[in-house]
Order: C-alpha cells, then structure tokens, then sequence
C-alpha cells in the first residue's frame, strides 16, 4: 500500500506522516512548495502536477483545494487510486454551505469525490484548537484580545486527533468510505477557551468584546471581507449556544478526543 499525503506542510499531514513512518507504512508527501523536504510537487491547484504524484499510489489523503478537483478526480482515477480520504469541514452540513465561503469549497470537493468512482471517506472536523494561535501575537504584545463575540461557543479539535483519525481509515478498510463529524470533547466559548490559555501559562489574559464592524476593520487586510462576514455570522448564531459535541474521534481512534487544555499545554511554546 502507498499512501499520498498532501498538504505536506500542514499540521494534520505532518502528524499523519509521523504516524505512518512509525508504523513502517509507506507514503509519499505532496506539497506545493517545492522546497517541501522530501516530498514530490503536488499543487492541488496544478493538474499538471497531479501524474507525477500520483504514480503508484492506491489511497490519497487530501486537503479540500476545489479549483484542480476534477482533473484530480479524473488522474486519480487513470493512475489506479482506490481510496481517497478528505478533510473537508463540519460547515458543509450547514443549510447554505454552497453559498459560504467557509464551507463551498470543500463542498465542491466532496461532491466531485462522491460522484466519482473512487471510495471516499469524509472527514468533517469542526473548529480547529490551533485557530487559538491567532491569539498569539496580541499576547506576545501585552494588548488584551478583541473578540466580537466572546460567548460565542465552538468545538476545538485537536489537530493530533484529525492525524489518528485519518490514519485509522486510511489502514482499516472497515472504516473507509463513511463521514466522519469529528469534534473535541467539549463545548466551549472563546473566553472560557482564553481562560483555559491563561491558567495553561501561568497568567491572566486579558480580553474585551468589540462590536463585529469593529473586528472586521481590524481584520481588514488579513482576513478577505466575505470570509469575514461568514465568521462573524457563525459566531453569531453560536453565542451563547453550546455546538453539539461527537464521538467520532473516539470511534477511530479508540481513545478520547484530546481537551483544548491538552491542546494549550502542547504549543504553549507558540505564546511565549
């Protein structure tokens, strides 16, 4: 078996190859930086790149990149491939993901993959615990954060989890071919999250709420105004309304997801 792995610079690719070299399974990573160590050029954009990285290759892990999917979908299927695994996004599921630029793309992927003749498995993680790394330079500034909707309640992943989850379906064939809602284990809000950090490192951490035209002009420039609108429209309708939380992470895994404290203590370097 040789597996695929795109997005090589990634924080769950990263942690997939880790888990694959472990175990003595074989693998090739793609990335589009072409100075990726040891890894082939795969631009998910590029289908020019796409025969070269493909060569060989029966299962694919692959990031949600809708603008190259047909002509991966079609190569993929020339070179062979029998199995793709995509991390997709919860959003999909929402009523309109085709029209949210939080979701549309890997949307779009999705249904390119499932219209194929290629087995699918579909892994759909909620909020990433890693998007707490925005908080980062503030911190590091002494400025207190500025949320637009500090009670606003999300389901931080684990990034260590979506590398196990991927794992177990890409090397147990019982697995494959289902979606997965993956999830961390609790419901919580921005500042209980922010609380979390600040017992993590040993300090108070300042915050205060901002209205949302506040946030989105000082965001302006980092973050595309559309994007933007659909953060803050998510946020809104979670304010204070906990997310439904799954086991799914647990059902691949076999262990617990991990806890967003877990998750602080292990890049609690990332705010020094």
């Amino acid at each position: 078996m040789s597996i695929l792995v795109t997005g090589g610079r990634g924080a769950v690719a990263r942690g997939l190859r880790g888990l694959l070299a472990a175990r003595g399974i074989p693998y090739r990573v793609g990335s589009r930086d072409r100075d990726t160590p040891d890894a082939v050029h795969c631009d998910l954009g590029g289908p020019a790149t796409f025969p070269g990285a493909l060569a060989g290759i029966r299962s694919v892990f692959l990031y949600a990149e809708a603008s190259g999917i047909e002509a991966f979908v079609k190569e993929a299927v020339t070179a062979g491939v029998e199995h793709v695994v995509l991390l997709s996004s919860s959003s999909v599921l929402a009523p309109s993901a085709d029209d949210s630029p939080l979701s549309a793309s890997h949307l779009a992927v999705e249904q390119a993959l499932t219209a194929s003749p290629l087995r699918t498995t579909l892994l759909r993680p909620g909020s990433f615990a890693s998007n707490a790394r925005g908080w980062a330079w503030p911190l590091k500034s002494g400025r207190p954060l500025r949320l637009p909707y500090p009670g606003a309640y999300c389901d931080p992943v684990h990034e260590a989890d979506l590398a196990e989850s991927a794992l177990a379906v890409l090397t147990d064939p019982a697995l494959a071919g289902g979606s997965y809602t993956l999830t961390g284990p609790q419901s919580l809000t921005f500042a209980a999250q922010i609380s979390i950090l600040g017992e993590v490192l040993g300090r108070s951490i300042p915050f205060e709420a901002v209205t949302a035209e506040q946030w989105k002009a000082e965001v302006d420039g980092y973050i595309p105004g559309p994007y933007a609108d659909a953060l803050l429209e998510y946020w809104a309708s979670t304010d204070g309304l906990p997310v439904e939380i799954t086991g799914a992470v647990e059902q691949l895994t076999g262990h617990p997801a991990r806890t967003f404290r877990t998750w602080a203590q292990d890049h609690a370097g990332d705010f020094a």
